[in-house]
């Protein structure tokens, strides 16, 4: 894992890989954490840039329009990454579904593919999707997708705000959804079947792997015998899937990792102990501290949404 936000300088050559994979950044959103990905696009370099799918949010667009200059600048590095004569293959996914129809077709020095199969430097085959299409709540029930990424919006809305307190009381960035997605049970569930599913496509196919994103949970994982990756996403985790130049695989979080992660570390080394207070239980902690201050945000949030 790498944390290499702020840490290099304009003068500093960019971190070289082979391969970078990025989805779900959700560009024309109040949660998008446009600044980080265009920190991370600066800072970094490659030969092929996968985009796997919800670059921009076009439901979200259609609701109401919202596109500051930073989410304008992210696509022009992209853009300039491409003309530069990094290989840029977009793979649209569900929010940016509109793409979809130009499969096949290039936009400027962009490719857009339905899916790619990305061969490593040490010769595995990668299936990279964005994974939707396995995700049976958007495939069978797209209102209720929809409900639910409107409340998905309200709880990014809430943890702006929660991560506002926290710096007040000196303490780093924490994704309040990620650790909810973490520890509700249905929710872990959900995770397990996406990726036990889209393993079992590329067992199908006779690949060694499959590269995704959609359900904004980074990983790297053996699902017997097969190499599932997940890139993560650019409003909560800020994480990106890199291949080093011997292709070797990597998650990088670009504001280090979250706290839900931080917690499994902690676990296993103090797996004796009963008296943790210390990653996820110390976020909880402050969060009980601070809940008459959160109410109000949330009622706030909920008004002007």
């Amino acid at each position: 894992m790498e944390n290499m936000a702020g840490q290099m300088d304009a003068g500093v050559n960019p971190k070289k890989y082979r391969s970078i994979f990025i989805s779900d950044i959700h560009l024309g959103t109040a949660g998008c954490k446009a600044d980080y990905l265009l920190d991370f696009l600066k800072q970094t370099e490659s030969e092929n840039l996968y985009l796997v799918g919800d670059i921009v949010d076009g439901w979200r667009l259609r609701r109401s329009w919202y596109w500051p200059q930073s989410h304008n600048d992210v696509v022009q590095k992209i853009l300039r990454k491409a003309r530069k004569g990094t290989n840029v293959v977009f793979i649209p996914g569900n929010h940016d579904a509109f793409v979809r129809p130009y499969v096949e077709h290039d936009f400027g020095d962009i490719q857009v593919h339905d899916e790619m199969v990305h061969e490593t430097a040490d010769g595995k085959k990668l299936l990279v999707i964005h994974g939707d299409e396995f995700d049976v709540v958007v495939k069978y029930a797209k209102w209720l997708a929809v409900l639910g990424d409107g409340a998905y919006g309200v709880a990014l809305k809430v943890n702006d705000y929660f991560n506002w307190v926290r710096a007040k009381f000196g303490y780093g960035y924490w994704s309040l959804s990620a650790y909810l997605k973490f520890k509700v049970k249905n929710a872990v569930q959900f995770i397990a079947d996406f990726e036990t599913a889209l393993a079992e496509v590329a067992r199908k196919r006779d690949i060694d792997g499959i590269v995704c994103g959609h359900i904004h949970h980074p990983e790297i994982r053996d699902i017997d015998g097969v190499l599932y990756c997940n890139d993560g996403d650019w409003v909560e985790s800020c994480s990106a899937l890199v291949e080093h130049a011997d292709g070797r695989l990597e998650i990088i979080y670009w504001m280090g990792p979250p706290s839900y992660i931080k917690k499994e570390i902690e676990d296993k080394i103090c797996v004796s102990s009963s008296s943790q207070m210390r990653g996820s239980r110390k976020s909880m902690a402050l969060l009980e501290r601070i809940s008459p201050l959160l109410n109000i945000f949330k009622s706030k949030a909920s008004t002007s949404g």
